[in-house]
């Protein structure tokens, strides 16, 4: 079910035959090709914009990301929800 076979194309060749007749049916694929060229330029330039967007946001995040760590380095970073002395973290430095 949901094959297509060759007598459902010939079927559907006479019946675009019927409906535009024979002389305009050049035309219509003609126009039919060009808007299918449209679309497919427009798409690639969608996924190309994107594509250039994704790289505008990666390097915007590298830039804001920190060159280094102030904590020192045997001591670990804090616990979510722990609280820090700032007396004692200005003596652990």
């Amino acid at each position: 079910m949901g094959a297509l076979k060759p007598w459902h194309i010939l079927v559907l060749v006479a019946v675009l035959v019927l409906l535009f007749g024979a002389k305009r049916l050049p035309d219509a694929a003609r126009a039919l090709g060009r808007s299918l060229r449209i679309m497919k330029a427009e798409t690639k330039d969608l996924v190309d914009s994107s594509k250039d967007d994704l790289a505008e946001k990666a390097d915007a995040q590298a830039a804001r990301q920190p060159l280094h760590d102030d904590r020192p380095a045997d001591r670990p970073p804090a616990a979510q929800g722990e609280v820090i002395d700032p007396v004692q973290r200005t003596r652990d430095r």
